[in-house]
């Protein structure tokens, strides 16, 4: 990797890009920015990154997200998926795999590389993206940041058990989950 990965406490980088966030024709595509995440409304934003579509691993992750969509929408947290792809190859994806025709949530393209660039993300020899899921809370900040190789996919309900710890802004021990006592010092 040609920059470091972006770590907790630091800004989200700025970007502009497309995203597939429909089926239907004509709706299609929409542009994402890092503006969209600072807001006033106390929404949080929770981005994941997988390597390549139509891979093995990949809709596994994806189709998870999806079926908790509801559970981050609960938490006031808007959910993104971003690859390096094209959002032409995602929608083609979308289009061809049954798990991922109704989701609910954008499929970022980084074609140009520089987004996952930035994040410190791309993976040093085929420059895709690592699986990398960010938490950013309401004023724009990296709150949270996980790593997998290439070939691991992750835990979705750990990345929603994060979310939760982060939202009580309080002391949370090991293991905790939501509805249990946080720490008092």
């Amino acid at each position: 990797m040609s920059k470091g990965l972006l770590s907790v406490g630091q800004p989200f980088p700025t970007f502009k890009k497309a995203a597939v966030v429909s089926l239907e024709k004509g709706k299609e595509f929409f542009d994402i920015s890092s503006e969209d995440f600072i807001n006033d409304e106390g929404r949080w934003t929770v981005m994941f990154w997988w390597p390549k579509d139509f891979t093995f691993v990949c809709p596994t992750e994806i189709a998870e997200f999806n079926k908790n969509y509801g559970e981050f929408r609960d938490r006031n947290a808007n959910l993104i998926g971003a690859s390096t792809d094209s959002e032409f190859v995602h929608l083609a994806w979308r289009n061809n795999h049954n798990d991922l025709r109704d989701l609910k949530f954008p499929m970022l393209a980084d074609t140009s590389k520089s987004l996952a660039e930035d994040l410190g993300i791309l993976e040093p020899n085929e420059k895709i993206a690592y699986r990398a899921t960010f938490i950013i809370d309401p004023t724009g900040i990296v709150r949270w940041v996980s790593i997998y190789d290439l070939n691991v996919g992750r835990n979705v309900k750990e990345v929603i058990r994060v979310l939760d710890a982060l939202q009580t802004d309080e002391l949370c021990p090991c293991n905790w989950e939501k509805g249990k006592e946080t720490l008092k010092v």
